[in-house]
């Protein structure tokens, strides 16, 4: 290398940048030692902004184009260097290049869930994640607050910055939308568009721009979405009345289906769930059974109360006597009674009522010869046994 090219290299006559990366948000021009040569070109392109620093100090700052160097476009730094009447001569000052085009690869999340008062459901704990894309607006006032004098300034340096601010905010928002829990879903883009204006402005301090905010999703706990899963499910199922009986029915007819065990165990206690359902459907106030004339009033048997009928006041004495036991008695092949215990005598007298007789009364298992009722010893006497055979 001669002298000339020496020299030629202590002065830097051209200043730009490539970016070959997606994440580099400032990049500081590898200047050293060497000096700018006045009249040197300064390219900047689409998306980017120069920013000239002279001993810590930001001075000019310069758009997309391409600059010839000279005092004339660079008044402040003239200023500061004191060229008040023009200055050709090499200098050195510092150039960062900083990216001005969105970064869409930040994510935000909230690590904590946020509270909030529904007025359906009180107070309720949602999470919500989504993404977020910047853009720097204010290239100074990011070298003054964030960037400084690093000579690579990425996103990953900032995101965590970021993500900080929109999750304080995040609850704000939730809370001031006033929209349902239920209907968040429908209402997360106009929210993240409502959001992003907000950051923006409490951004705009350290040069930074929301340009687009989106909720991906928001969550509600394992437990407050299984219930809901529940409610949901008895939601489509409707009338619950009406579904035990369907499913009562299908279980009969399932159980029927297969004869023997425990198939027929089922259908028995199905059927009679389903029999108690039903007869409390007659034991409703004012049911009347559908081509039923209701008679006069007479005697409620027992263990049959007549549902329905109210009785007028009793007059001022004693209770009336408990009604007595009806007696059935089975002679001949045939069902007879009811009969009162005083006219069973009767029929004993008459030998329709033999000690070998089946009788029953409400409350008894099943027919029972009469010799083996004790209610009924009384009416066949004392019989003596028969007697030993004689020699």
């Amino acid at each position: 290398m001669g002298l000339i090219d020496k020299i030629k290299g202590e002065f830097i006559d051209i200043i730009e940048w490539t970016d070959d990366s997606r994440d580099t948000i400032v990049w500081r021009f590898p200047r050293y030692d060497n000096e700018i040569k006045m009249n040197a070109k300064l390219t900047v392109r689409e998306s980017q902004a120069a920013v000239f620093v002279n001993e810590g100090q930001i001075a000019d700052a310069f758009p997309p184009g391409m600059y010839t160097l000279q005092t004339q476009n660079m008044p402040i730094l003239s200023t500061l260097k004191g060229w008040k009447y023009g200055f050709n001569s090499p200098f050195k000052a510092e150039v960062y290049f900083v990216n001005t085009r969105q970064f869409t690869d930040f994510k935000w999340g909230t690590q904590n869930p946020v509270i909030l008062r529904d007025p359906e459901f009180g107070m309720v704990r949602l999470r919500a994640f989504g993404a977020f894309a910047i853009r720097v607006i204010d290239p100074p006032a990011l070298l003054r607050e964030l960037a400084g004098t690093d000579p690579q300034f990425r996103t990953e340096e900032v995101g965590d910055y970021l993500k900080q601010i929109i999750v304080s905010r995040l609850g704000t928002a939730l809370a001031t939308a006033g929209v349902p829990m239920l209907d968040l879903a429908t209402q997360q883009g106009t929210i993240g568009d409502r959001l992003a204006p907000a950051l923006s402005q409490e951004l705009a301090s350290v040069g930074i721009a929301i340009t687009k905010f989106v909720i991906e999703n928001i969550s509600l706990p394992p437990e407050v979405e299984a219930a809901l899963d529940k409610r949901t499910q008895m939601g489509i199922v409707g009338d619950l009345n009406q579904y035990t009986q369907f499913q009562a029915a299908n279980a009969i007819q399932d159980a029927a289906n297969n004869p023997g065990g425990a198939g027929e165990g089922l259908g028995v206690g199905l059927g009679m769930a389903l029999g108690q359902r039903v007869g409390q459907q007659f034991q409703q106030p004012g049911y009347q059974q559908p081509g039923y004339q209701q008679p006069g009033y007479q005697q409620p048997q027992q263990g049959y109360p007549q549902q329905g009928y109210q009785q007028a006041p009793p007059p001022a004495g004693p209770p009336p006597l408990p009604p007595q036991i009806q007696w059935y008695v089975g002679a001949n092949g045939q069902q007879l009674g009811p009969f009162e215990p005083a006219a069973l005598a009767q029929q004993v007298s008459s030998g329709v009522l033999t000690p070998q007789s089946l009788v029953w009364h409400q409350g008894m298992g099943q027919w029972t010869p009469a010799a083996q009722v004790p209610e009924l010893a009384s009416l066949f006497g004392a019989t003596p046994p028969p007697l030993p055979p004689q020699a």
